[in-house]
């Protein structure tokens, strides 16, 4: 342990329980808690009022924290490397630690700033917090160690017998006694956003696991693919900025799965859930293996494929209205509370994709937009994946038949009447092609337009898109696969 205090640079890891960077700046010395609000930061907390004032209400809580534990959130402006060597020269630090990000951008960030500390001769260190497995723990068991891994399956394999590590000791971390000036905490409006901050922090995230995985989670085999059941996790957004690790969520389902009166039931969808978090995993370890997925796919075959920029229907599936009620209710859903459920995620980004052509890059820079969690790298990965072109290694595209999908899991349309308000009064008779008993019009009350027509025939965009991959593929030999229909 060194002479001087060290720094430790917050970045999404905003909380002082079970956190790996925290510990590895502890061992250096006491701890001198640094919060930077750089460009970098700036711009991505600016293109979403939510994910702004969520950022915000995390920052004013860890700053209760820490003030709790007779320190305080030391906050600058401006370019990190030259807030973390003012503040080691004011201080006598003798480094700084922050933990690693996982998107291309933040690497690349990560590298020059390390290199610009150790130049100045202050030892600087990354550590891995964000994932419950950091990624050379599982590439150490392929043969091929440093690649990482491309396919989940084989990665899942590995992740779910690794034990977790812990770092749950905050009252053993030291803090750096400093008279230091702080620049005042960020505020929402900082970042343009007019929202209130929310009730946020690390014991809230806390408490809805805990409330998760006694109340939840033994039904989430059903909630992650019923949209109106509402019993999902809803943690994505504490996991992205680092409000609670995803250490803690695996240890707690794992706790959870060694009672011995769990029914069947729910063991298996706790064993599903923590199937969830592990591809939460795999996909910041393709990202730190493969940061080259930010722009390309990692389907080295379809890096030449034409997806479209746009579509006459673009702008209707921006907007909630592509006369797909289940694609719909999700997109509306994310624009009046920042999330989406899993499922519909899934069906509105194939939509696009498929049923419209478009760029996969379309859609995850268009929900960059209304997302509260903050993932670049889980973003991409996700979007890659719906879109045929990422880690999803199947033969052909999986192809969500909107309506089909809400028939199975909305059939009352429950979810859908609560985020279309057009279709509360529909009968589902009506919904589905038949006739109301009702022997008045059941449209009567709505304008002819209320609710639009579909933007496209699903059928013949799904065929026709996958006449276009099989061409593409024909036309090259050694990318032959086999294609065949597959809207689910």
């Amino acid at each position: 342990m060194g002479d001087g205090p060290f720094i430790y640079r917050f970045v999404r890891d905003l909380r002082l329980d079970d956190h790996a960077g925290l510990a590895e700046a502890a061992s250096h010395g006491a701890v001198l808690p640094l919060l930077v609000v750089d460009r970098a930061l700036e711009a991505r907390l600016a293109r979403s009022p939510r994910r702004a004032a969520f950022f915000c209400a995390a920052a004013r809580a860890l700053d209760q924290e820490l003030r709790d534990r007779g320190s305080r959130l030391i906050v600058r402006r401006g370019p990190p490397g030259a807030a973390i060597k003012h503040v080691a020269h004011a201080t006598g630090a003798t480094g700084a630690a922050w933990t690693s990000n996982y998107d291309a951008a933040t690497m690349q960030s990560d590298q020059h700033l390390q290199s610009e500390l150790e130049e100045a001769g202050l030892l600087a260190t990354l550590v891995h917090d964000a994932p419950a497995v950091a990624p050379e723990e599982t590439a150490l068991v392929r043969s091929t160690a440093g690649l990482g891994y491309r396919a989940f399956a084989p990665y899942f394999e590995v992740w779910r017998d690794i034990p977790v590590t812990t770092f749950e000791h905050p009252l053993l971390l030291r803090f750096a006694e400093t008279e230091l000036h702080s620049e005042p905490l960020p505020q929402p409006g900082d970042f343009g956003s007019s929202l209130r901050e929310p009730a946020v922090s690390s014991q809230h995230a806390r408490d809805a696991l805990a409330r998760f995985v006694a109340e939840c989670a033994p039904q989430y085999a059903v909630a992650a693919m019923v949209p109106s059941e509402d019993r999902t996790s809803h943690l994505s957004p504490q996991l992205s900025f680092g409000t609670i690790s995803a250490r803690a969520v695996v240890r707690a389902v794992r706790e959870r799965l060694e009672d011995p009166f769990l029914l069947s039931e729910e063991r298996v969808s706790l064993k599903l859930f923590l199937r969830a978090v592990a591809h939460r995993d795999f996909f910041l370890q393709l990202s730190w293996y493969h940061p080259e997925t930010d722009h390309d796919t990692l389907q080295e075959k379809m890096r030449h494929f034409e997806f479209a920029r746009t579509h006459p229907g673009l702008d209707a599936w921006r907007g909630g209205n592509t006369g797909f009620p289940l694609v719909d209710a999700g997109i509306r859903q994310l624009h009046e509370t920042g999330a989406m459920h899993p499922h519909a995620r899934a069906v509105a980004a194939s939509f696009l994709a498929f049923d419209l052509g478009v760029d996969w890059r379309v859609g995850r820079d268009e929900w960059e937009r209304w997302t509260v969690e903050d993932d670049p790298a889980l973003a991409t990965g996700n979007w890659q994946w719906i879109a045929g072109v990422g880690a999803d290694m199947a033969q052909y595209p999986r192809i969500y038949n909107p309506e089909r999908q809400r028939k199975r899991y909305d059939p009352n349309g429950t979810y859908v009447r609560r985020w279309v308000r057009e279709l509360e009064q529909v009968p589902m008779a009506v919904w589905n092609g038949g006739r109301a008993d009702d022997t008045q019009l059941p449209l009567a009350l709505f304008p002819a337009d209320a609710y639009p027509a579909p933007v496209v025939e699903h059928e013949r965009a799904a065929r026709d898109f996958l006449a276009r991959y099989r061409a593409y593929l024909e036309a090259v030999p050694s990318l032959r696969v086999g294609v065949r229909p597959a809207s689910r």
